[in-house]
């Protein structure tokens, strides 16, 4: 597919990509997705230490992680005030002075993340900035509310401002293989979003198996999702290694199959900058540079920020500085 190429905020190369359109459920593609679980997890084993970068190249992978990063607030004490402290971080994501020393100006995070209520502070707070606000939707985290409030839920976020809005599917559909269901309602998902980007939350720590997350994630590409996310971050168990490698996957089949490229948000326990490098080198080797841009690849996280800063200031200055130092919201 030909893209356009735009500059970025953060003075990185970002493509636009056609949106992909969906395709009609294909059954026999569906049921064709097997997981060799065992395979699956010893690949995962080996990620950590297939990949090693230091000194600048680590600098420059993680300012990468930095504008990748959808900077989330989902707690029931979120505050006005809150919400505005994190936007002010992710349009000023690290210190100045560091940017300064590593010669790199202008990076925000790839999004700000909320529930409905701190939408519009959120678009007032970025105004300008080009940093679009991402909204959890339909029932979230639990996507259990009735189907007609949850798809009016997508509708009043989009008109309050959210530019993109994380789904969460109806995992039932998933566990008692009703591929119809969750295929009718991905796709009604995504028609009320509009111009607005649909990211499909599949909760995989609560699908069962793997071959259940490779499944869940082609039905939801084939209903039109821009991107597949693994988790609410409220899960027992969120983004995993293995479940990751699925959905890549899952995501190169769709693409070599379709030629649209759709995107990967892990989400859930990815708090340390190391952890976000084996993501980026995982996304390097399964699906090549074009999906390490913002477009493609988000990290859904808080403390991860601060980590990385952390790492950042290390490489600069040679001294590891307290975590109070860095502060997200």
């Amino acid at each position: 597919m030909q893209t356009e190429t735009t500059t970025h905020s953060a003075l990185l190369p970002l493509a636009a990509e056609p949106r992909n359109p969906g395709m009609d459920l294909d059954m026999q593609w569906v049921r064709a997705v097997q997981a060799n679980t065992s395979a699956i997890e010893r690949r995962a084993a080996t990620l950590p230490g297939r990949r090693s970068v230091k000194k600048d190249y680590q600098a420059a992978w993680l300012l990468r992680a930095v504008s990748c990063i959808d900077l989330t607030t989902l707690a029931g004490d979120d505050t006005v005030g809150r919400v505005q402290r994190l936007c002010a971080k992710a349009r000023q994501p690290v210190r100045a002075d560091l940017l300064d020393a590593l010669g790199m100006q202008g990076l925000t995070t790839g999004a700000v993340c909320v529930y409905h209520d701190m939408i519009a502070p959120a678009v007032q707070a970025l105004t300008g900035t080009g940093i679009p606000v991402a909204a959890v939707s339909t029932g979230f985290p639990a996507g259990l509310s009735p189907f007609h409030l949850r798809v009016a839920e997508i509708g009043e976020s989009v008109a309050a401002g959210a530019r993109e809005i994380d789904i969460v599917i109806s995992r039932r559909h998933v566990l008692s293989g009703n591929w119809q269901a969750l295929y009718d309602e991905m796709k009604s998902f995504r028609e009320a979003c509009g111009d607005a980007h649909v990211k499909a939350i599949l909760a995989t720590g609560e699908l069962g198996t793997l071959r259940n997350v490779g499944r869940a994630s082609l039905i939801c590409m084939m209903a039109g999702a821009d991107f597949i996310k693994t988790s609410t971050g409220k899960e027992s168990v969120n983004a995993t290694l293995p479940v990751s490698l699925v959905m890549i996957r899952a995501i190169r089949d769709y693409y070599q199959r379709t030629g649209f490229r759709v995107g990967y948000k892990p989400a859930g326990g990815i708090s340390k900058a190391k952890d976000a490098l084996v993501y980026l080198s995982l996304m390097k080797d399964e699906l090549g540079d074009r999906w390490l841009q913002p477009d493609l690849f988000r990290f859904g996280a808080s403390s991860l920020l601060g980590d990385i800063e952390r790492q950042l200031e290390h490489h600069v200055t040679g001294a590891y500085s307290a975590v109070y130092r860095h502060a997200i919201g």
